[in-house]
């Protein structure tokens, strides 16, 4: 095969500064530490950070005909990732984020809507997309052309070539369930955030909203938890909860696209659940050391090593 995997979804511009404790008043200006820009969104961060960790990586995703689109593809072509199936769509802006990275890490941030609400994958681009074992789907819940119908698709063919798909979501709500729920027979593995999975079943632990994913058809579910790490729930029985390093926090930006791309490298190199979860979480710790979701990782061994070296948060063993 041409790619250890295929990442489709949502590619956004972010644009960020730290550490932000105020907008100031009228005209006036206010001294910060750092400003970046990164590729991102849940498939860019994930997209990135695959390549980062040594695999042979496809984007498919959109961006629009502007400045922003120059840097997102020119990045993506520097860390080595094979960016010919992006779509540069005319007369639409490439989605970007500002965000104001507080000094605790939180982020608020204002978006701009753009190319990937116009992006599909159409059938002259199957033969590229599917040529990997691994197929990630990230960005369900603002994809407005792909998602629905379009999405199911997509798995369905996916998994009638035989590759494993991996899938997160973003800006879930109670309405996403029309949309996600007919896509998870298709799915091997569901990542999203345990605040995204609470809000389609309306259940509130990780076991109950895991019961309830694959009640509708999921292989697998894999939460992350935020400080109290992730929970990992398969169809087959296996239950584990593998807390959080303890580290310092300085962006939580990206840092469940890194926990995919963590995992997805896991799978890809034959770790076992426990391992691949461990993993996972050490990509994301080192992107929450830094700004931005491309920050701190840069190569499988290093991530190998920190998930060896740091030692699970206080409390959380």
């Amino acid at each position: 095969m041409r790619y250890d995997v295929s990442v489709v979804g949502l590619y956004i511009l972010d644009i960020l500064g730290r550490p932000v404790t105020r907008i100031p008043e009228r005209g006036n200006v206010e001294f910060i530490e750092e400003i970046r820009l990164t590729v991102a969104g849940t498939a860019g961060g994930v997209v990135v950070n695959t390549a980062k960790l040594g695999l042979k990586s496809l984007a498919v995703g959109a961006v629009g005909n502007d400045e922003k689109a120059d840097f997102v593809i020119a990045a993506m072509d520097k860390d080595g990732i094979d960016t010919s199936a992006m779509q540069r769509l005319p007369d639409v802006p490439t989605s970007a984020t500002i965000l104001n990275i507080r000094p605790n890490g939180e982020r608020p941030a204002l978006h701009v809507r753009g190319a990937s609400d116009h992006f599909d994958v159409p059938d002259s681009l199957y033969g590229q997309v599917f040529d990997a074992p691994i197929l990630h789907l990230g960005g369900t819940g603002l994809l407005k052309r792909l998602d629905g119908e379009r999405s199911v698709v997509l798995l369905k063919e996916a998994k009638k070539r035989g590759c494993t798909v991996t899938f997160d979501l973003l800006a879930a709500t109670a309405e996403t369930a029309r949309i996600v729920l007919p896509l998870l027979p298709y799915v091997d593995y569901f990542m999203p955030s345990i605040e995204e999975a609470r809000d389609t079943p309306g259940r509130n632990t990780p076991a109950d909203c895991a019961a309830f994913y694959l009640d509708q058809g999921a292989r697998t579910c894999v939460f992350t938890l935020g400080g109290e790490g992730a929970y990992y729930a398969a169809a087959d029985g296996t239950r584990l909860h593998v807390p959080a390093y303890d580290i310092k926090v300085v962006d939580t930006t990206g840092c469940g696209d890194a926990f995919d791309a963590g995992f997805i490298a896991g799978l890809s190199r034959g770790m076992d659940p426990e391992q691949r979860v461990r993993f996972a979480q050490a990509v994301a710790g080192l992107v929450a050391g830094g700004l931005g979701s491309d920050a701190g990782v840069e190569s499988f061994e290093q991530a190998q090593r920190k998930m060896n070296e740091w030692k699970p948060a206080a409390g959380r063993g």
